[in-house]
């Protein structure tokens, strides 16, 4: 099976975000209420052109994920602006989604508000207590990579891994390790894709594989090593993390 990273999503991204909905207390008071995600965008390293706004206009990603969002149930609110973050502010949304690079809590590349420290423990806080985490692709080129302490980073703590490097785009084999985790079951055994692969490392020894990344065949020194996780999910504290590159 051979796709473009839009047709992953759609194919996929509804049942992942169904999959991180948390199970606290606001989700089984109202169970018929839309989850609400939060799609955190703001750019302090690099800036992907999947996250990149003309004026008021969304990112490519940002639209992407709100009409998966209106076709599925589920509120979407994409934002560059750290202060959502905040104590109490936080506390309106059950999923929090990261297409995110740098030290967030720096103005950085977008020059957009950064996350105070309060925000960041309270992110961390609200994660542990049992609200979902989504990472996409380059959210583990955040927090940790830029500050250097490795698995002692409470960022690559909660996510599972770090952005290490990548090489050219080219297209790549991904193995389906779990076709049972929810989306999975598309994409049949194995699916090609022509992307911008990410290579990670401090990977957590809890992760629950489900998509493994193929590097046989594939050109530069990143892929260079056997196959590693691609996609993967886990548990942190009361709350679930997923992540895909």
């Amino acid at each position: 099976m051979s796709m473009n990273r839009r047709q992953l999503l759609q194919t996929a991204g509804a049942g992942w975000i169904a999959a991180l909905a948390p199970l606290g207390s606001r989700a089984l008071g109202a169970a018929h209420a839309p989850k609400k995600v939060l799609f955190f965008t703001k750019s302090s390293g690099f800036q992907h052109s999947a996250i990149t706004r003309k004026g008021n206009e969304l990112g490519h990603a940002e639209r992407v994920l709100t009409e998966i969002g209106k076709a599925h149930g589920f509120d979407v609110t994409a934002t560059k602006d750290g202060s959502v973050f905040e104590p109490g502010s936080i506390d309106q949304f059950d999923i929090i989604a990261f297409y995110t690079t740098g030290d967030l809590t720096k103005p950085g590349t977008d020059k957009q508000t950064p996350m105070s420290q309060s925000g960041e423990k309270a992110f961390y806080d609200a994660i542990k207590s049992g609200k979902g985490f989504v990472g996409f692709h380059c959210a583990t080129d955040t927090f940790g990579h830029h500050r250097g302490q490795g698995m002692n980073d409470p960022f690559i703590q909660l996510i599972g891994g770090e952005f290490m490097g990548h090489g050219a785009q080219q297209v790549a084999k991904i193995d389906v390790i779990n076709a049972d985790f929810p989306g999975a079951k598309a994409f049949g055994q194995s699916f090609e894709l022509n992307d911008e692969w990410y290579a990670q490392r401090n990977l957590a020894n809890d992760l629950h594989v489900i998509l493994l990344h193929d590097t046989k065949g594939m050109k530069g020194k990143d892929y260079e090593r056997p196959a590693y996780p691609q996609t993967w999910a886990r548990t942190h504290g009361s709350g679930r993390v997923f992540y895909t590159s």
